[in-house]
């Protein structure tokens, strides 16, 4: 049997074949392509972790920023509404 053939039985379900294969130092493909599998969807989950911690971290930066504003504009609002209340006495 030539090392083509080998490799073909080797993808097959067949046992026999398999056993053939492994003893003669030949890689499963499938069990490649499953740990493969397996490690990209570890660093997928990973992955999406990190990107949902730092969406979390970027929204409550956001929500401290609107804070923040909001009061910056009540102060300048209320300083505006002086500033209106003593041009206003002044015109009189």
């Amino acid at each position: 049997m030539s090392g083509c053939q080998l490799r073909n039985t080797s993808s097959s379900s067949h046992p026999k074949a398999l056993a053939v294969a492994r003893s003669h130092g030949f890689h499963q493909p499938v069990e490649d392509d499953v740990q493969r599998r397996e490690l990209r969807l570890i660093k997928n989950r990973e992955a999406a972790r990190e990107c949902r911690r730092k969406k979390k971290e970027y929204v409550k930066c956001l929500e401290n920023r609107v804070a923040v504003l909001e009061n910056q504009n009540k102060t300048l609002i209320e300083e505006l509404r002086l500033l209106k209340d003593i041009y206003k006495h002044k015109a009189e």
